[in-house]
């Protein structure tokens, strides 16, 4: 596979153990609400004097995500995890719009962002990333019988389609770069809900998010096609995503590697923790892709 320039972005301990709040999207936010007084550097100690990190996560399932008024999802599982291990005992949950996430991050609204976020160098210049989490490929959820025939983003443009595509995500960035006017969407579900009211002929986001929604809406009109490498000019977007914290916060960047590397670094132990939410081998980062490579844009 041709790994070529990223596009730049428009853009458990067990269950029991762990107080997993969820604040709404329109809370008051800053360190009053659990976060860190913006500007102020984070460490480990304070964490762990506190007992709660405090986490922004965006409504994606399966990597965080609203259930019976409980956050959970493959990010939440896997912060429950490293974050006991660093003795830091509470995760509390503040929800939030994707396209907002580094700036209630740098406003101090929470202390990292743990949505599953793809690592690409506009946003890279934002704010500070983990080792990556995640392998990703994309995918389309199209109407039932798939009518216009969509597997790629290249057809997308070829059958001048109407799609749709979260704000923030890297599908955005896709259109864009393609020519695409992409409808932009809040979240998942509406996303879906442009597709089977007609508004929109297909909605593009990572394979497993869609194929998670399919599976939990068995009676919506929808399909989803084949996951894809997207390819923008003859290159392939060969991308990953990552834990986001603020620039300031690299002793507690850096302890979290120590711990995600535990993880990540034996397929076994990274299945116990997200194989729960549809995540296979294939998502298991290898290594073949750092996060200074994703930020610098060069990954030939």
């Amino acid at each position: 596979m041709t790994t070529t320039t990223r596009r730049r972005a428009a853009a458990a301990v067990t269950a029991g153990a762990l107080a997993v709040g969820l604040a709404a999207c329109g809370s008051s936010g800053g360190a009053a609400d659990g976060g860190t007084a913006a500007g102020a550097a984070l460490t480990l100690d304070q964490l762990r004097d506190k007992g709660t990190v405090t986490v922004g996560f965006a409504g994606e399932a399966p990597y965080s995500f609203e259930d019976g008024g409980e956050l959970t999802g493959a990010t939440v599982a896997l912060h429950e995890k490293i974050w006991s291990e660093l003795g830091v005992e509470n995760v509390k949950g503040v929800q939030a719009e994707f396209g907002q996430l580094i700036q209630g991050l740098n406003a101090g609204r929470f202390d990292v962002i743990a949505a599953g976020m793809s690592i690409l160098p506009e946003r890279c210049e934002q704010a500070s990333f983990s080792d990556p989490e995640f392998m990703y490929t994309t995918a389309l959820m199209v109407p039932e019988g798939n009518p216009l025939g969509l597997s790629d983003m290249q057809s997308i443009v070829d059958a001048e389609a109407q799609m749709a595509a979260m704000s923030g995500a890297i599908e955005a960035t896709y259109a864009t770069d393609l020519g695409i006017s992409p409808m932009e969407v809040g979240g998942p579900q509406d996303g879906m809900d442009a597709v089977v009211n007609g508004r929109a002929d297909v909605f593009a986001l990572t394979g497993i998010s869609l194929n998670w929604m399919k599976e939990n809406n068995v009676a919506a009109p929808v399909e989803v096609t084949e996951s894809f490498v997207a390819e923008i000019d003859g290159e392939e977007q060969v991308g990953a995503g990552g834990t986001v914290f603020r620039d300031a916060d690299t002793e507690l960047r850096d302890a979290y590697n120590e711990e995600l590397a535990k993880i990540v670094g034996d397929e076994q132990s990274y299945l116990d923790v997200v194989g729960d939410f549809g995540f296979t081998a294939a998502e298991r980062p290898t290594g073949d892709l750092t996060t200074e490579q994703l930020c610098s844009g060069q990954l030939g």
